[in-house]
């Protein structure tokens, strides 16, 4: 079994409006993000010998997600949730990811929302 990984980061916006502390305020963060594909076999002949998932698909789904969903925006507005909270926002991006490039076998997205909080949403195992 292989697992790769693919770190990507973003600048948001975002706040919750049903907290009661200070995160109900608008406020921003930048955020990382690491997408996670695991899968059983490698590609055996041709230009990915070797390689569970070529990197660059990865990057190529990632910049789709924050050029459209995510990077330099609130994401009360551009997100369906009604707290984006970590949690949620490591969903969204794996449902989104999971949806708009099938192909590729993702496992778990990895949201930090700041150097000491994260969140995980996976099919299962542990990442770190």
């Amino acid at each position: 079994m292989w697992t790769i990984s693919k770190e990507f980061r973003f600048e948001a916006a975002h706040f919750l409006p049903h907290h009661d502390g200070k995160c109900a305020r608008l406020h921003g963060h930048s955020w990382r993000g690491v997408a996670y594909v695991t899968g059983q076999a490698l590609s055996e002949a041709g230009p990915k010998e070797g390689m569970l998932v070529d990197f660059g698909e990865i990057k190529a789904a990632l910049n789709t997600m924050l050029d459209e969903c995510l990077d330099h925006y609130c994401l009360n507005d551009t997100l369906p949730l009604s707290a984006p909270t970590s949690e949620n926002v490591a969903r969204w991006c794996f449902d989104f990811l999971r949806s708009t490039a099938p192909s590729i076998p993702w496992s778990a997205v990895r949201i930090e929302e700041t150097c000491t909080s994260s969140a995980t949403y996976s099919l299962g195992g542990v990442y770190d």
